[in-house]
């Protein structure tokens, strides 16, 4: 491993610090610290941009086995603010792979840490919650004191408007694959590149749009449904695209949200949305369907969440809705759906590249809403 002799520290904004090796660049870094306990799959983490600012624990003790290729990127470039891992491997050993995970790193100007306990870490934000945090490693090390200042001065995830920062510049269009059956405009807040994927492979050709799309830019498309896509940040603060979903949802287009559009159309829906002690992250959590009891194990990535309660009916401003889905381990809320309008979504990954494929058949509903809206519509 490179750089196996350079210092390095993981320092809290609480106080605490682990120190260990540098992994990835040299420098400092700051962001909010998070652990993400999927055994597989590290690739499409670091280039999902919901992880924008965020310090990546992996739980996991062993990180790097099978290098870095150039097909499994969610995006084009990695997102997380830090990396923060046990025992990187030595030499990589895959045939796709075309690097080592710690020069895509260093390539890409990711200061990380290596050498590091991060069970005892883990336990430590489990009980005391997601915080702010730095990585320091070679000049940028200092006094401790000096440090734990540099953290408790960064900028907290409460209230953080991050979509903008990771959204398209300009709209473009992803190809269904064979013909196009239905148009869908995507608004794109922190898109992963394999959602237009699974859509292109059911006939939909998608419309990806900026963030700071309005209902005319969306209506332009002349769509025949819209999708909200995953992203970073504090929900609270996505105003445009919360009255852009009411708008949709006004039109009875048919919507599906996923991840940070799921809080979305619950805000658009009149719900509240609350900072979670640590969040979800991961590739093993399960979720249940308050209707039928039947478990889906999901990939999630949230660190805010709904109000509600599991199996909740609720009046909106669009006629009745209802918590469909919650998580087995804590009943947060994992899913909506509108009784009135065409529209639904899950808290969930159905798109999770490196699994599970449990969730998948969302797409698939999706579809037949768009299905059954055109039939109506003829």
């Amino acid at each position: 491993m490179t750089g196996t002799h350079t210092a390095a520290a993981l320092v809290l904004e609480d106080g605490r610090i682990f120190r260990g090796t540098a992994y990835g660049a040299r420098g400092r870094t700051l962001g909010e610290a998070v652990f993400c306990t999927g055994m597989t799959g590290y690739q499409e983490t670091l280039t999902d941009p919901s992880y924008h600012r965020q310090i990546v624990v992996q739980t996991a003790p062993q990180i790097g086995n099978t290098g870095w290729n150039d097909e499994d990127d969610e995006s084009d470039r990695i997102w997380v603010a830090g990396y923060v891992v046990r025992d990187p491997a030595r030499v990589p050993s895959n045939w796709r792979s075309t690097r080592s995970l710690d020069d895509a790193l260093a390539d890409q100007g990711v200061v990380g840490i290596a050498e590091v306990d991060t069970r005892t870490l883990t336990r430590h934000i489990r009980e005391h919650g997601a915080m702010r945090a730095g990585v320091f490693s070679g000049d940028a090390l200092a006094a401790d004191d000096e440090l734990v200042r540099q953290v408790r001065e960064g900028p907290a995830m409460a209230g953080a408007d991050l979509a903008g920062e990771v959204t398209t510049a300009a709209p473009y269009v992803v190809p269904a694959q064979g013909p196009a059956r239905f148009r869908v405009a995507a608004l794109d807040l922190g898109i992963k590149s394999n959602t237009p994927r699974q859509l292109a492979a059911r006939g939909v050709e998608l419309h990806v749009l900026p963030a700071t799309s309005t209902l005319d830019d969306v209506l332009a498309v002349d769509p025949h449904g819209v999708f909200l896509s995953n992203g970073p940040g504090d929900p609270e603060t996505q105003r445009e695209a919360i009255e852009l979903t009411r708008g949709v949802l006004g039109r009875e287009l048919p919507l599906f949200g996923i991840c940070f559009g799921n809080q979305i159309l619950g805000r658009a829906l009149g719900l509240s949305t609350y900072k979670m002690r640590f969040g979800h992250r991961g590739i093993n959590i399960p979720v249940l369907d308050a209707a039928t009891g039947r478990v889906a194990i999901t990939a999630q990535n949230h660190g805010f969440a709904l109000e509600g309660e599991p199996g909740q009916h609720f009046d909106s401003p669009f006629g009745k809705a209802r918590v469909s889905h919650y998580c087995a381990n804590d009943g947060t809320v994992e899913g909506l759906r509108c009784a009135d309008v065409p529209a639904f979504s899950v808290q969930y990954h159905p798109e999770a590249a490196a699994g599970p494929h449990d969730a998948a058949p969302l797409f698939d509903e999706f579809v037949t809403l768009l299905e059954a809206r055109h039939a109506q519509a003829q």
